[in-house]
């Protein structure tokens, strides 16, 4: 990912870019429409493709352009607050890290910038138009008219979206969706990659001998985005060797050294090497994989609580987490040594393993749910999902977590029907893990 993207990224993000964008766009048209009324009046070869039936007099185009900025205002505080309606619900029954999902949804800030942009165009149009040298007829105003045409579209649109988003179904499928493509974005194949072989990083031990450059950030705050391409390409170009201290996610504060640089040719300036890296006061998906994961468990055990008790969606939430772990276990996500084009390490991150993925989905669930036998058996058809699509190595740390599952099992006392359901999934997950493991039948 370059960093003209990575901007672009930040700034799509940010709820107030697309509203601004619009606006800034609705004030110059204002004034384009205001100077053409102009040239329309002294125009006949121009103004002979308009009909007469566009254009109004002064006292008409005021009546009509007052009446569309009340009117999209309106609008705009009606849609403000049926989104407040919504991230109240997401507060309260979901998570308060879904939030930014649908606030970050450019479907709800288009719609915004549209009204807010129409309002604009009206009053600053409002405010522009009036009677000189002669011109008496203005087009304008029914630009305005269609504009406020489009804006009732975009709000029976908008009460379809908010419906659509207001279901914890949607909005799961949404963390599910851009977490997977999180992982497709950062994450190569394993039959397309390679595991870091010895060769590829023999000089972390010899440099880890020497004493290294401490990087401290400037300002505290969670780990967005990492430049990675840019980033190794001026490694390569100051010879050094960088080693992150921190994970994708993590919070970095000023105290903690954040960067070791050790250089190996010449003095560098290592604080620049900061600018590669991007902070900000709430996690974010883009690469952060294990925060959409994060998202789907607090919506799974907000639904376990006693004051919702909505097994069904925990059940939901578990199945789109098996989706997760199913595409995470195809990838070589355990790549912690980046080289340069010359095969000379000039990264190295902290090691990541699936083990610590799936620990991560399930203990929280597991500790809630001990007594559902819905949610237990949930959690072991997704497994048995992941498990099927996935080689040795990932069925082997699924079947060492199937017996963390049936420690927990043997501690509770089921019914017999229960038990027999319990002991039926967990030979399916036997059976696909490929293991000789036969659950006891007395937990």
């Amino acid at each position: 990912m370059s960093r003209l993207q990575t901007r672009l990224l930040q700034l799509r993000s940010n709820f107030l870019f697309l509203p601004s964008f619009y606006s800034v766009v609705a004030i110059v048209l204002s004034f384009f429409f205001v100077q053409l009324d102009y040239h329309i009046f002294y125009s006949t070869k121009l103004g002979s493709f308009v009909p007469d039936v566009f254009f109004t007099n002064l006292s008409l185009a005021q009546t009509l352009l007052g009446a569309i900025s009340a009117s999209l205002l309106t609008m705009t505080t009606i849609s403000f607050s049926t989104i407040m309606v919504v991230l109240t619900t997401y507060l309260s029954q979901f998570s308060p890290r879904t939030i930014q999902n649908f606030v970050n949804d450019q479907h709800t800030q288009r719609i915004l910038g549209v009204f807010i942009s129409g309002f604009i165009f009206s009053i600053v149009t409002l405010l522009l138009i009036r009677e000189r040298d002669g011109v008496a007829l203005f087009f304008s105003p029914t630009v305005a008219v269609i504009y406020a045409i489009v804006c009732v579209g975009f709000f029976v649109f908008f009460i379809h979206h908010v419906s659509l988003w207001i279901q914890v179904s949607n909005l799961i499928h949404q963390i599910s969706k851009n977490t997977i493509g999180a992982i497709h974005e950062n994450y190569q194949n394993k039959d397309t990659s390679h595991h870091d072989a010895p060769w590829d990083d023999w000089e972390s031990a010899e440099i880890k001998q020497r004493e290294p450059l401490f990087v401290h950030v400037e300002t505290p705050g969670y780990l967005q985005l990492i430049d990675f391409d840019p980033l190794i390409k001026r490694a390569k170009q100051d010879d050094v060797i960088i080693e992150m201290r921190f994970e994708l996610g993590d919070y970095v504060d000023k105290f903690t050294p954040f960067l070791h640089i050790w250089p190996l040719s010449k003095k560098i300036e290592a604080n620049h090497y900061l600018s590669y890296f991007h902070f900000g006061n709430e996690r974010a998906t883009i690469q952060d994989v294990d925060f959409g994961l994060t998202k789907l468990v607090e919506i799974c055990l907000k639904a376990l609580s006693p004051g919702i008790n909505d097994p069904n969606t925990a059940v939901s939430c578990i199945n789109e987490l098996g989706k997760v772990l199913t595409v995470l276990g195809q990838k070589n996500i355990e790549r912690c040594f980046y080289n340069d084009d010359k095969r000379a390490l000039r990264l190295m991150l902290k090691p990541q393993h699936f083990r610590e993925y799936l620990y991560r989905c399930f203990y929280q669930i597991l500790y809630y749910a001990k007594d559902d036998v819905s949610v237990l058996t949930a959690i072991l058809e997704a497994l048995n999902v992941v498990a099927s699509h996935n080689d040795t190595d990932v069925k082997k740390e699924i079947k060492r977590f199937s017996e963390y599952i049936i420690e927990g099992i043997k501690e509770k006392t089921f019914l017999s029907l229960d038990e027999q359901y319990l002991h039926k999934k967990l030979e399916e997950l036997a059976l696909h893990t490929e293991t000789n493991h036969t659950p006891n039948h007395e937990f």
